[in-house]
């Protein structure tokens, strides 16, 4: 999963994501809008400092970046230092203003986010077998007769136990996710860590695990190909952190998918169409059936 995804000739490397699937960065403008409102009332709460930093881990090719700092206050934005953290090269159409990293900068004051950045940190898959023993899966998604690591193990039995799961039960090993979002978060020194992802709690682990890849807009078999993408859902309350849905975040950062009233139709019939767009495109956001359904993890600092 690792060489497939971040590889010299891994998806992230050489793929533009956004080709291959949607995500609440592409589907509208809001969001980076509602981020840009999370930022101003962070910047705030943090007395206005002379450099606020905006890192974004998993920047694809920096369009959140880009949308956040077109929708700040011009008095925050003269302020922010913005760095977007992805394996791939630089795209060669950012804005000078924003960096370049393949790791977080040391050191955050302000706002580090990542949004469905943990469900690809690849992790390790096990199953049980008709003995009940469980097997780490290869790429290939076969047994291996490789013992557990300790960690792995120790996980297991606090967040994802498979005791008495039938044959073929499988677990999604969160331990290599919970260290990356752990090292993410270290670097803010203040301000908040912020991760947007799907996921699930230990009430309603799936019983065969999630994995799934992506290619061209579609649902595909996840190969270990470099070809796709290779996701699975993340193990949330592993984490640490306090978590909402993203409906529940949004709105209270003012994006609302309620219809504007009728009556503006016969006032003001441009603005009603423009309202009318907005809370479609609130409603994709918000529904949580779709992205509404989605989590943000925070940690304070």
């Amino acid at each position: 999963m690792e060489a497939a995804l971040y590889g010299p000739a891994g998806f992230f490397v050489h793929q533009r994501p956004a080709d291959h699937f949607r995500t609440s960065v592409h589907a509208s403008p809001l969001f980076a809008g509602a981020i840009a409102t999370l930022l101003g009332r962070l910047d705030e709460a943090l007395e206005q400092p002379e450099r606020l930093d905006l890192v974004d881990v998993g920047a694809g090719r920096g369009e959140l970046l880009v949308g956040i700092l077109a929708a700040l206050p011009e008095g925050i934005r003269r302020r922010v230092r913005a760095t977007g953290v992805e394996r791939a090269p630089r795209p060669g159409d950012l804005p000078p203003t924003i960096e370049w990293s393949a790791s977080p900068p040391p050191r955050t004051v302000g706002l580090l986010m990542a949004t469905e950045w943990l469900d690809n940190v690849p992790l390790e898959i096990v199953e049980v077998d008709f003995q009940s023993r469980i097997w780490y899966l290869t790429s290939l998604l076969t047994p291996t007769d490789e013992p557990l690591h300790p960690g792995d193990a120790a996980w297991l039995d606090r967040w994802w136990p498979l005791d008495g799961a039938p044959p073929g039960a499988r677990a999604e090993i969160g331990r290599a996710r919970d260290e990356a979002w752990a090292a993410a978060a270290a670097t803010v020194e203040r301000g908040l860590a912020l991760a947007v992802d799907y996921g699930h709690f230990a009430a309603d682990r799936p019983p065969f695990g999630t994995l799934t890849g992506y290619r061209d807009g579609r649902q595909v078999e996840p190969l270990a190909d470099g070809n796709r993408d290779l996701t699975a859902h993340v193990a949330l309350d592993s984490l640490g952190d306090p978590v909402m849905t993203q409906r529940e975040a949004l709105r209270l950062l003012g994006v609302d998918g309620a219809r504007p009233p009728l009556a503006l139709a016969s006032t003001d019939p441009a603005g009603y169409v423009r309202a009318l767009a907005r809370a479609s495109a609130a409603a994709e956001l918000t529904d949580p059936s779709g992205l509404g359904g989605h989590y943000w993890v925070m940690r304070w600092v």
